[in-house]
């Protein structure tokens, strides 16, 4: 599969995913390709990764840890308990093996779309963001302002969607990625310090 025929990844997670999935992949897409337009990113490239970032959300938990160890993906010990947030990793593999994408900003943007990274790309936050905001999404919080916000400032729309992911695994009794934490506190870290360039200069 050539890397950019978006026709055939589309048609393939279509007999993938079920319809609500395949819906909200659509929107990812369809999200992914607004922002990269607003930000000046590839959007062929921001499209491909919105189509494929949940291409192994409909695996089991059994195949997702059986494609890890087969491959040698490394397993935090969260994701050993909970195999469901290997999706990521394993999408970006499935990507890559399965569907002959080699542009690494893409995979990347696939592997961290559920809990970011420290250091992200502009790809990367688009995706992330885009599978936050897309139009079938109805239940999280601040949900208007931060689809507004994405399209103002991408990192503080990023900054507000870790802060309300954190704040409801909290809530919740969820398990907490620490990735997510460390991408949080990294992020919140450059603000402050762009921040306080402004009130100096």
């Amino acid at each position: 599969m050539k890397e950019t025929n978006l026709k055939k990844i589309r048609n393939a997670m279509e007999k993938l995913q079920d319809a609500k999935r395949f819906e909200h992949t659509l929107g990812v897409e369809y999200t992914a390709a607004a922002l990269a337009m607003r930000y000046g990113e590839d959007i062929k490239n921001a499209r491909t990764a919105g189509l494929l970032h949940d291409c192994a959300k409909c695996l089991s938990d059994k195949k997702r840890l059986s494609i890890c160890r087969k491959n040698k993906i490394p397993m935090t010990e969260l994701e050993k308990k909970n195999p469901f947030l290997l999706h990521g990793k394993v999408g970006a593999y499935l990507a890559k093996q399965k569907y002959g994408i080699k542009n690494q900003d893409v995979l990347n943007a696939i592997r961290n779309h559920t809990t970011g990274r420290q250091g992200m790309s502009l790809l990367e936050k688009i995706v992330f963001i885009a599978d936050y905001i897309e139009p079938c999404r109805k239940h999280a919080p601040n949900l208007a302002e931060i689809r507004m916000l994405a399209f103002v400032d991408i990192d503080k729309a990023m900054l507000k969607i870790l802060e309300d992911t954190l704040n409801y695994l909290k809530d919740s009794g969820g398990d907490i990625d620490p990735m997510t934490e460390a991408t949080w506190q990294h992020l919140l870290s450059q603000s402050t310090a762009s921040d306080k360039e402004v009130k100096e200069g």
